[in-house]
Order: structure tokens, then C-alpha cells, then sequence
């Protein structure tokens, strides 16, 4: 299981001990994720939990700049920012692994099962071209990991392709203000899903993204019966060969039952907690790929 670790550079972010708003918090955030096992660092400038605010770019980019010079410059003093991740390795990591270099191939090129989990990568979440082309311009290849797959701006896919970039697709429909009223699948959660990744993978292919991960979108326009069927059916989309990412700490569903729970393990009660870790666990046995944590 290949762990990507959330770095939250807002004030609004729903959890706060995920926050980390100076070079410091930055420092000691990544720094514990690293030593947690996490292979990708996610670093994200806008919230998009329920009832967010929208956030421009330029506002997005200010929280997100500091993060990434400090990250991308392996000269800064250790009392002065956080090590480079582009040399750090986990703990448990292959030492004699090469390093990612700032402009070569994220490990994704070379065979991403392997080596994404030897070597640490930086993501960044964000529905912005212009953020993407600005982070690429800052510290070379990254992952873009969009909750939007392409759909908030219409530039995002030709630039991902453009700078031929690793790529997270997700599903949601409309944005947080209104996603919680838009969730009404006739033919199903699941199959809606599925067409829906259908409809992208032809899209990258026309394109050529050649690097795309499925997301589903856990909480992103779906109630709370809906996510639990969707974790029990991950393998519905292993047909479209592509690594799996699910990220399911402290979504509101894992507060509740699962109802497709035949050993009943699912209790009426869950703590934030006890609820993440009984999703993270189901969804590992269902058949993820990659985990994304706070």
C-alpha cells in the first residue's frame, strides 16, 4: 500500500493538526508524514471540504509558494526549512534507490508500483492550469491531483499533457457549495462512476496522459450509503488498469454504519478516529492502490 500524505497550507482546512501555515508547521508536517511511511506528500492551498469558500489563484498561489521553495531547495539550512524531498527517503526505504531529479521522470515513469514505494514524490491538489504551470515552472515534474478531473478548467488536461504529468482524476459533481444536493444516481453510485472514468480515460487518451490514477471521490457528492458501496466495489473499476487512490480520513460517512457490513464489525457510534481507520482498512482489503492520510 503506497501512503500519500496531506499537507493543508489553509486556515479552513477540516482538520486542523493538518494545517501548516509557516515554513516551521510546513517543516514538522512533512518531516511526520515521511516518518510515517508516506511515499507522496499532497500539498493543497484551497479547502474543499463542504460549504468551502472559492479561492483564487493568486491567493492559492501565496499559500502554495513558500511550500514548494522550501521543499525544492536542498541548500536551506536545517534550522531554516525542512529537507529537500527530492533526496529524503522513509525510513523503511531502499537507501541505494536514486534520487528523483528536479527536472527527470517522477517514479511513476519508471514502473510506479516499485518505485513510488522506495522514493518520495511531491503532489499538489489543485483544479488550476495556471497553479500546475507555476508549480512545474518552480520545481520540475509533480503529480497533479485534481478533484475535478479536468472539468473546473478547461486548460487543466491539455497542460497536463502538454508537460506530461502524472495525474489524479477524481469524480464529484459541482463544487463544495453545492455537491451535497447533487446526489441522485439512477442507474447507480457505482455504474455512474464507472461511465464516468469511461468518458475520462478517452478524453486522456485523446489527449496523451499517459499517467492518470482513478479516485472515485469519497464524499464528494455522495451520501453516506453511496461512499460505503462504492469502497465495497472498488474492484469494479480495476478494468481500466490504473493505480486506485482512496481517500476516506475523517469523511463524514465513516461516522455512520456501513450497511453492506455482512460481520456487522460497523458500529452505530464511530469516533473520527475509529471510523477512518475501520474505511482505510476496508478499502486496503478491497483492493486500493494508494491511500491518501492526514
Amino acid at each position: 500500500m503506497i501512503l500519500m500524505g496531506v499537507v493543508n497550507l489553509t486556515p479552513d482546512s477540516f482538520r486542523e493538526d493538518t494545517r501548516a501555515m509557516s515554513a516551521a508547521a510546513v517543516r514538522r508536517r512533512v518531516e511526520s508524514l515521511l516518518a510515517r511511511g508516506c511515499s507522496i506528500i499532497d500539498f493543497g492551498a484551497v479547502s474543499t471540504r463542504p460549504g468551502a469558500a472559492e479561492v483564487s489563484v493568486e491567493t492559492e498561489w501565496q499559500r502554495l509558494q513558500p511550500a514548494l521553495d522550501f521543499i525544492s531547495n536542498p541548500t536551506v539550512p536545517e534550522t531554516a526549512g525542512i529537507p529537500s524531498l527530492t533526496a529524503a527517503l522513509p525510513a523503511n526505504a531502499d537507501s541505494s534507490a536514486p534520487p528523483i531529479e528536479a527536472d527527470g521522470p517522477l517514479p511513476l515513469s519508471r514502473g510506479w508500483r516499485r518505485s513510488w514505494e522506495d522514493i518520495p514524490a511531491v503532489s499538489v491538489d489543485t483544479t488550476s492550469a495556471e497553479i500546475v504551470q507555476r508549480v512545474y515552472e518552480r520545481i520540475g515534474r509533480f503529480i497533479v491531483n485534481d478533484i475535478s478531473a479536468g472539468e473546473d478548467d478547461p486548460q487543466m488536461l491539455p497542460a497536463v499533457a502538454e508537460l506530461d504529468l502524472p495525474y489524479v482524476a477524481m469524480h464529484k459533481r459541482g463544487n463544495p457549495r453545492s455537491m451535497d444536493s447533487l446526489t441522485d444516481y439512477p442507474q447507480g453510485v457505482v455504474a455512474a462512476v464507472n461511465d464516468y472514468f469511461l468518458d475520462f480515460a478517452a478524453r486522456a487518451e485523446g489527449l496523451g496522459i499517459r499517467e492518470w490514477i482513478l479516485d472515485p471521490g469519497f464524499g464528494f457528492a455522495k451520501t453516506a450509503e453511496q461512499n460505503w458501496e462504492l469502497l465495497e466495489n472498488l474492484g469494479a473499476f480495476r478494468h481500466f488498469g490504473r493505480p486506485i487512490l482512496v481517500g476516506v480520513a475523517d469523511k463524514r460517512f465513516t461516522r455512520t454504519v456501513n450497511p453492506f457490513d455482512t460481520n456487522a464489525t460497523g458500529i452505530p457510534s464511530f469516533s473520527e478516529a475509529t471510523g477512518s481507520a475501520y474505511a482505510e482498512r476496508l478499502a486496503e482489503e478491497r483492493g486500493a492502490d494508494i491511500l491518501r492520510i492526514h
